[in-house]
């Protein structure tokens, strides 16, 4: 038995923080910035008031809505992301609520910008496990609301919004493959938001020192993602037994432009099969690879190989490959309830 993803779902917030905007903000221009990063803009949620479980519900209810899932066989839900709405209470669970999930397990997974994978790593286990048929997996990420918009090198990377697919059981042999995922704590110093957590409680003075906001060795932090994700993406297609000629696509975290091409560079694999969206979104964390695999479902095709790899604080990242499946079949524009959210589908069938 196998978990294959038969549902993509997305949501992006309206508001666009463009890189003239941020160039009004700090000392760049947006030529220094799309040239440094491939970024022009990004969503940002905090704009319109809406959290990180506001983000993740829109995104699940496009997806139940596109396919027309019902929502009630829905045995769980693991939610990836490193912006909770609340420290405690696990942001699943309000997600749960949200989209009238009844029969579901809700659980918050933090692997900050590999989060998605490890979260499907784990939901793609329980259902190969045999006790779960239909697991919901989302990554979000409100990174608008722990970024320093006076601290240059960090405010320019990174966006707000979710993606989510849904994993059902097969027993094709299509479906996720072996992944690989990686820990080296190590790292943790070099990105982090250093203060709000147990170590460092908030106080008067981790406020005055602005230490609730993300901190980031750039340049040791690109060097580090490049070789680690080309790397594990080399141990992940030697454990699946395939070459990078049996690659069809390539779905990267987006975290800058210069890091994916160096990466397809490394691998040996032509950037025309790498899937970029970073211009529009920037970094949304834990929401990259499922929003990539929103903006371009169209273009995966059943019995395609799709490597997927990842690295973020902690640092944390991995690969896997995913032998693309059979997809539910989408529901027609005259039966959609929202076709705001379907807007942006339909543009990419």
């Amino acid at each position: 038995m196998k978990a294959t993803i038969t549902a993509i779902g997305g949501f992006v917030p309206s508001s666009i923080l463009s890189n003239e905007m941020i160039s009004r903000m700090v000392d760049t221009t947006g030529e220094w910035i799309e040239k440094r990063t491939g970024i022009k803009e990004r969503r940002i949620a905090t704009d319109e008031n809406l959290s990180t479980s506001d983000l993740a519900s829109a995104a699940i209810e496009n997806l139940l809505e596109k396919y027309e899932v019902d929502r009630l066989e829905i045995d769980g839900l693991v939610l990836a992301t490193a912006t909770p709405d609340h420290l405690l209470t696990p942001t699943a669970s309000k997600v749960c609520q949200k989209n009238g999930f009844a029969n579901a397990f809700g659980v918050d997974l933090n692997g900050a910008c590999s989060g998605f994978l490890y979260a499907l790593e784990m939901a793609t286990t329980m259902i190969e496990s045999g006790r779960y048929k239909k697991i919901i997996v989302v990554g979000a990420d409100t990174m608008s609301s722990i970024v320093d918009y006076e601290d240059r090198n960090t405010c320019i990377l990174f966006g707000d919004g979710a993606g989510a697919v849904l994993l059902e059981k097969t027993e094709s042999e299509y479906g996720v493959m072996r992944s690989i995922l990686r820990t080296d704590g190590s790292g943790t110093s070099a990105l982090l938001v250093p203060a709000g957590g147990s170590k460092v409680p908030s106080s008067m003075q981790s406020i005055l020192h602005r230490e609730h906001f993300i901190k980031q060795e750039g340049s040791f932090v690109f060097k580090k993602a490049v070789e680690s994700m080309t790397s594990v993406s080399q141990d992940a297609l030697v454990s699946n037994g395939l070459t990078v000629e049996d690659v069809d696509w390539v779905v990267p975290h987006q975290a800058n432009l210069r890091i994916i091409k160096s990466v397809s560079e490394h691998l040996n694999i032509g950037i025309e099969k790498v899937k970029v969206n970073i211009e529009k979104y920037g970094n949304t964390t834990s929401a990259t690879i499922p929003l990539c695999l929103w903006d371009f479902a169209a273009d995966f095709k059943e019995g395609q190989n799709v490597l997927v790899t990842t690295f973020g604080a902690g640092f944390s990242w991995g690969a896997t490959c995913i032998k693309w499946g059979v997809m539910r079949e989408l529901r027609t524009v005259k039966e959609a309830k929202n076709n705001n959210l379907l807007e942006h589908d339909l543009m990419y069938q």
